[in-house]
């Protein structure tokens, strides 16, 4: 391709324009190297086409793409006509309506956030952003808790290195849940009005509230609540290099446990994830050094969280495994939380009733071993569905009274419900995966995050167990 077809197919007049509108400098600079290549450059002229060839959907999962300029890419534009296009969904649905921002540690991560905040306020939507880097969980903890109308996560989850993301979470009725149909494509409709203009023409008010650690306080307070006081063994927690370190050494010391070993090379946010190829735990070769560090400590557990702490993985020692030990698969894991929900209910209902527990449709049929006494019955729903809102940190189990008790009771275990998800959203990324390991990838022409307008983008599904994401 020559830049003269690049300036046919109007991604030359389309990249000047938005050198003309971007407010950051290094995405600027490399789009104008990249124009001012493609003169003399087949193959810049032919990724200055790809740059603008589309645009990422905004999905059920928000945004998720490579970093860099361009509208196929994740950058301060994409995102400013995101923050702009859901304060116009919002302003249309409430009076005064409130959103509630969280971020993790990835690059511009804290950037992306705090145009959200200024852009929302400037668009008479009042915005609060959270204290500092913090997990998914927690966001969606704080849309309900302050009771948002909305709630935005800046995070690629578990991508790449080079990936960042903008997730959605709805307030009221949804209690703090993942946008699901219809809501993500009467955003994207917004999204695409407010891309017709300039985001240099929008307003902007850097005057939103900054939330109080005691949000933060009463999400640990909350989350180590239903721990029971038994022997816990030695045990090992990693971060992958993410936000779940403090977070999560808070929640084990509120709940009376002794501190993990932490593997202290990724315990802190690092953007690059230097000692993983792909930061989910559920990777192989992504839990090697909690194992060598598991195996040094003498622990007898590893309990593993992605970068943006929504993501759990589990390890015990197994003999019969190559390395000593083995990962719980994410319906094990499952398993294990929906038991203990069941058993937990039958504790604080001792006169008997009979109860459900809500499962995904994705999750094993086996999740019906997990109930409690007789009369316990399981009921299978749409992952994101108004009964399905265990994986967002609300109940999945519930008993109904017998004739001799006057109400139902609720139980307070958070718990979480596996369920298929994509990987990165480039070609290169779910290639490189499949060379690795016997994950499948498949092609499809519209993800749920990140995928191009016009074009079709590759996903990796696998299964996982996750909270709020």
């Amino acid at each position: 391709m020559t830049l003269d077809q690049a300036e046919d197919g109007g991604a030359v007049e389309e990249a000047r324009a938005w050198i003309a509108q971007d407010p950051d400098a290094q995405t600027r600079d490399e789009l104008q190297a990249l124009l001012d290549a493609a003169a003399s450059d087949p193959a810049a002229a032919a990724e200055l086409e790809e740059r603008f060839a589309g645009r990422l959907d905004f999905g059920t999962a928000g945004l998720r793409g490579e970093l860099g300029a361009g509208p196929t890419r994740m950058n301060r534009v994409l995102v400013a006509q995101a923050a702009a296009g859901l304060a116009a969904y919002l302003r249309a649905r409430q009076e005064h309506p409130t959103v509630v921002i969280g971020y993790d540690g990835r690059t511009n991560s804290g950037v992306f956030a705090r145009d959200s905040a200024a852009l929302l306020q400037g668009a008479g939507v009042h915005a609060t952003l959270l204290p500092r880097e913090l997990p998914t969980p927690v966001l969606a903890f704080a849309v309900r808790h302050l009771d948002a109308s909305a709630g935005i996560m800046v995070t690629a989850s578990h991508n790449p290195a080079r990936d960042n993301g903008y997730k959605v979470y709805l307030g009221g009725l949804d209690h703090g849940s993942q946008i699901v149909p219809p809501a993500d494509a009467a955003i994207q409709a917004e999204i695409l009005r407010v891309a017709a203009g300039s985001i240099a023409d929008l307003p902007r008010d850097e005057d939103y509230t900054i939330a109080s650690e005691d949000l933060v306080a009463e999400y640990v307070r909350r989350t180590a609540a239903p721990a029971e006081h038994t022997a816990v063994p030695p045990y090992v927690y990693t971060a992958m290099h993410g936000v779940g370190w403090q977070t999560a050494s808070a929640v084990f010391a509120a709940a009376g446990f002794p501190p993990p070993v932490s593997v202290r090379a990724q315990q802190d946010p690092d953007p690059a994830f230097p000692t993983v190829s792909f930061p989910n735990p559920e990777e192989p070769g992504a839990l090697d050094l909690a194992v060598a560090t598991a195996r040094d400590a003498g622990a007898q557990l590893i309990i593993a969280n992605d970068p943006d702490a929504d993501r759990l993985a589990v390890g015990i020692p197994d003999s019969s495994a190559d390395t000593g030990w083995r990962r719980l698969a994410g319906n094990e894991v499952g398993w294990l939380l929906g038991w203990q929900a069941a058993r937990r209910v039958d504790a604080l209902t001792p006169d008997g009733g009979d109860g459900t527990l809500a499962a995904s449709l994705v999750s094993s049929p086996r999740s019906a071993r997990s109930r409690g006494r007789p009369g316990w019955t399981t009921r299978r729903r749409s992952p994101g569905s108004s009964g399905s809102r265990a994986s967002h940190g609300s109940c999945s189990a519930t008993r109904r009274p017998s004739a001799t008790s006057s109400t139902p009771t609720r139980c307070a275990t958070r718990t979480v419900s596996p369920r298929p998800s994509r990987c990165s959203t480039s070609r290169h990324h779910c290639a490189q995966r499949a060379a690795r390991s016997p994950t499948s990838c498949s092609r499809s022409p519209r993800s749920s995050a990140g995928t191009r307008r016009g074009r079709s983008r590759s996903g990796c599904r696998s299964s996982t167990t996750r909270s709020g994401a």
